[in-house]
């Protein structure tokens, strides 16, 4: 029997799917252009894509950065941390995003407020700071913690798993040359963990794209929210959004693209 052919060339691994969505694209971005309607929808949608590259930007960063604090605590050396991150990544993969985000809108910012005027409690007394009130903490700030906490433990398990694929013997070998743990992990593990890392966090980052469409819901200005606003107004549903996913595609779909381009090369590098 002939072997299988595994290469991207192989008849019928053409990307059709993909000359078919440029097709489309296309098509919709010569109606944007030539029709009034779907222009003025499209001038309106567009004023909120600085609110939504913001918040996912903001988001993934800061959820990158706790989701690495929590991974490493999973695997440390101290039953209390591993039980802790194992707690956490439990209970907020748990709970839907759209939950979380009510739940930091008006619960948790309200909580923080009263637990900041209690430690700055002395000082509000000595008129030297005013009170904090929870409009002080404003509405896209909620949604970004509430994105950060939710993806934190999708990408602690990223991190997790990418660390665990790094051959022991590897960290022992480097070990037994005196380097001490940061050193070991910054010099041996983290370098070749990242090539593990980097396709499951890039999925993420394209994840929370769609996902900050969610903090429309805290009347935040992104994408969703304007072609809300202005579809409730004129009653121009059908053409508001199918402006809101044509602008959401090029943004997922661009992404998609880079971070496979990206991959490609990575694992060219590493045939080297």
């Amino acid at each position: 029997m002939a072997p299988v052919r595994s290469d991207t060339s192989e008849k019928g691994d053409y990307p059709w799917w993909l000359v078919a969505l440029l097709l489309i694209a296309a098509a919709l971005a010569a109606v944007i252009a030539t029709n009034d309607i779907f222009s003025q929808v499209f001038g309106v949608v567009l004023k909120g894509i600085g609110v939504t590259i913001f918040v996912t930007l903001v988001g993934f960063v800061l959820a990158t950065v706790l989701g690495l604090g929590v991974a490493l605590m999973a695997l440390s050396e101290h039953v209390a941390l591993r039980q802790t991150a194992r707690f956490y990544t439990e209970v907020i993969r748990g709970v839907p995003i759209l939950v979380l985000l009510f739940y930091i809108a008006f619960v948790g910012a309200p909580a923080l407020v009263v637990v900041a005027n209690f430690a700055a409690a002395p000082f509000i007394s000595a008129g030297w700071v005013e009170p904090l009130v929870v409009r002080d903490i404003s509405l896209m700030w909620r949604a970004i913690i509430a994105l950060m906490i939710g993806y934190s433990a999708f990408i602690a398990e990223v991190f997790r798993a990418g660390i665990q694929s790094v051959d022991k013997g590897q960290v022992e070998a480097a070990k037994a040359l005196g380097l001490s743990r940061y050193q070991r992990f910054r010099l041996v593990v983290f370098p070749q963990a990242i090539r593990v890392i980097l396709p499951p966090l890039g999925n993420d980052f394209v994840a929370m794209v769609k996902d900050s469409s969610l903090v429309s819901v805290l009347g935040v200005a992104d994408i969703t929210q304007m072609g809300k606003i202005y579809a409730s107004g004129s009653f121009r549903f059908f053409e508001t959004y199918s402006i809101v996913a044509y602008v959401y595609l090029i943004l997922t779909i661009g992404l998609s693209l880079a971070l496979r381009a990206l991959e490609r090369r990575l694992r060219r590098a590493e045939a080297r």
